[in-house]
């Protein structure tokens, strides 16, 4: 199957929930296996646990794939030539291939309740019980409209082995291996059947998912050989872990910070920007590149670049990379994605909206900073007046009170009111004074804004918080510096 004419990937996730960050990997690894060897891309929607289902999780699969950028090939939604593509509409292939399985000595009806199989269970799982009963009296049992599932028949010696593509030979005792469940006595299968039925018959050629199945997967080797089917390639991923306030690392959770694509999206990350990053969690490009667009990821992709390691989601690197994403946006794209976090509408504030993002673009990581960086700008925070004193440009509570007095002076009369004047006003004064324009700029910026650090300097900050707000700042600072001096 491994050749580049039959490439067929597919990802199945279960209607659980929010998408977690683990499962989009296995979508997007999937996908771009496929688009880099020029196959096909599938979708699955694998829902015959109803317990677990949640009302609305197949419509957050479709818009996150949607959002993501990965664009399937077949699917639920779109159709296809092996479609139904949910389980729970395929009920009846499952229970054909599940009798055909009975008729070849490899399955077996079981009729032990879940009572009797708690109460005889061995560490090895369900006893076979069922495993040893005659024909006869299964016949007679069926006939009399028993309930029973049907087991999957392990071998009892040897060892079952797969090669994967990333972990290489793996082998399990097959002792080790239990008479699993395939069809349940609702007629619906497990996801350990079913995803073996539907990938032969979807003709998938590669199975993506995590390294946990790793140990579970002779399992389904041992149904493809049973019905003599080829044996898909197997690339199981390595798992994503998160770090602890200790250092140490577990499993990635919610304790770690936000782990689904839309709480991500809602904390201000780009789609794009989060696609970017979850490559990287356990695929290495041939490079050292770190920032892809999708179309370049799928250039690049090879599964030998998976490694074995679990990768550590950091979520100051996702930072990083949004804010490369970010400054990659063009001008127009960013105002329009990052106004609805910056609380402006309806505000002064408003109007200057172009001059405020060209300030955040260039020094932002995700859109969810925007209220703290420009909180300033709306009303000008509590501040102590010991923030004037900075050694590198060596400025006193003092001297910033002599500067601002000089800036007030020199601004009160201007009738322009734009960058440029500004600039050369206040580098007028400082040269007058014979000050440095920097330590003049240092004391301005801190009477505007109350912060030692903030987008944009004095000149910006005036320029978006105009002439009347400028100079009541400023008079502010100066009171400030007359009560501490």
């Amino acid at each position: 199957m491994d050749n580049m004419n039959s490439v067929r990937t597919r990802f199945a996730p279960s209607p659980t929930g929010f998408m977690h960050i683990g499962n989009l990997r296995t979508a997007l690894y999937g996908f771009l296996f496929a688009r880099a060897r020029g196959g096909a891309f599938v979708l699955r929607i694998e829902d015959t646990d109803s317990e677990r289902a949640v009302a609305g999780a197949v419509e957050v699969i479709y818009s996150t794939l949607r959002l993501a950028g990965l664009r399937y090939d077949e699917g639920p939604d779109i159709g296809g030539a092996y479609a139904p593509y949910v389980q729970s509409e395929r009920r009846d292939i499952y229970r054909r291939y599940a009798l055909e399985l009975v008729d070849r000595g490899a399955a077996y009806y079981c009729f032990c309740s879940k009572e009797e199989n708690q109460a005889a269970k061995t560490e090895e799982g369900y006893n076979r019980h069922c495993r040893s009963v005659s024909a006869a009296e299964v016949r007679r049992r069926l006939e009399e409209g028993c309930p029973y599932v049907i087991r999957q028949k392990m071998p009892l010696e040897g060892a079952t082995a797969y090669s994967d593509l990333v972990f290489g030979t793996i082998e399990v005792e097959n002792r080790l291996l239990d008479d699993q469940i395939l069809l349940k006595s609702d007629g619906l299968p497990t996801y350990n059947f079913a995803n073996v039925v539907d990938d032969h018959l979807m003709q998938i050629s590669h199975v993506m998912r995590g390294s946990e199945y790793l140990s579970s997967t002779p399992k389904y080797v041992l149904l493809y050989r049973a019905f003599g089917w080829d044996v898909p390639n197997f690339v199981h991923l390595p798992l994503i872990m998160g770090k602890n306030a200790d250092g140490s690392i577990a499993k990635l959770s919610k304790r770690h910070g936000a782990t689904g694509f839309e709480e991500l999206i809602s904390e201000g990350y780009l789609p794009q920007a989060i696609v970017n990053y979850i490559a990287l969690l356990g695929w290495s490009p041939k490079d050292d590149r770190e920032v892809f667009a999708l179309p370049d990821l799928a250039a690049a992709f090879d599964i030998s670049g998976i490694g074995k390691s679990p990768a550590v989601f950091d979520y100051q690197k996702l930072n990083w990379v949004n804010g490369e994403h970010i400054k990659g946006l063009p001008f127009e794209e960013f105002c329009a994605l990052a106004l609805p976090f910056a609380q402006v509408q309806g505000t002064p504030l408003e109007a200057r909206w172009t001059l405020i993002a060209a300030l955040l673009q260039p020094r932002l990581h995700r859109f969810s900073q925007i209220p703290e960086m420009t909180g300033f700008l709306h009303r000008l925070p509590p501040y102590d007046a010991g923030l004037f004193a900075n050694a590198k440009n060596k400025c006193t509570p003092a001297s910033s009170a002599a500067m601002l007095a000089i800036l007030l002076e020199k601004l009160t009369p201007l009738a322009d009111w734009n960058a440029a004047v500004l600039h050369d006003v206040c580098a007028a004064a400082a040269q007058e004074r014979g000050i440095k324009f920097g330590s003049m700029m240092w004391s301005l910026r801190i009477a505007l804004s109350g912060l030692a650090v903030t987008a944009g300097g004095g000149i910006e900050i005036m320029t978006i918080i105009g002439k009347t707000e400028t100079l009541q700042r400023i008079e502010e600072g100066l009171r400030k510096l007359k009560d501490c001096t």
